[in-house]
């Protein structure tokens, strides 16, 4: 289970990365980079919510502390892959921006529909 759990996990951060590079790319011209990253994490906790409904059953997670530490596991993996892109490419203050509602960061938002999306598509899938 934890195999497959990373497995997706890598799927999740290639849909998130293609995600940011069109945001990038087509959306933040039109509305600006604030605008653009508000949109990007609705548009981003969609993707994931997807993802996780095709893919749950592979997964193999079955009991709610499964799909519990499948969450977990995804938001801790993913709190290290932007911490460490963030301060990459823009420092500290590029980091915390995403997660200060004052500047329009809304990456926690995202990280609460990660951590809950295999108990929702579990629940949808049935």
């Amino acid at each position: 289970m934890i195999t497959r759990a990373l497995a997706i996990w890598f799927l999740l951060m290639l849909v998130e990365t293609l995600h940011g590079i069109l945001r990038g790319l087509l959306l933040v011209p039109l509305v600006g980079p604030i605008r653009a990253n508000q949109i990007g994490v609705a548009v981003g906790s969609l993707l994931i919510l997807l993802v996780t409904l095709f893919t749950i059953k592979w997964i193999g997670a079955i009991r709610t502390s499964e799909l519990v530490k499948v969450g977990l596991i995804w938001v801790l993996l993913t709190l290290g892959f932007e911490v460490g892109l963030g301060y990459a490419f823009g420092g500290w203050d590029r980091v915390l921006m995403d997660y200060d509602p004052r500047h329009g960061g809304l990456m926690p938002i995202g990280l609460f529909i990660m951590f809950f999306s295999p108990l929702i598509a579990r629940r949808v899938r049935g």
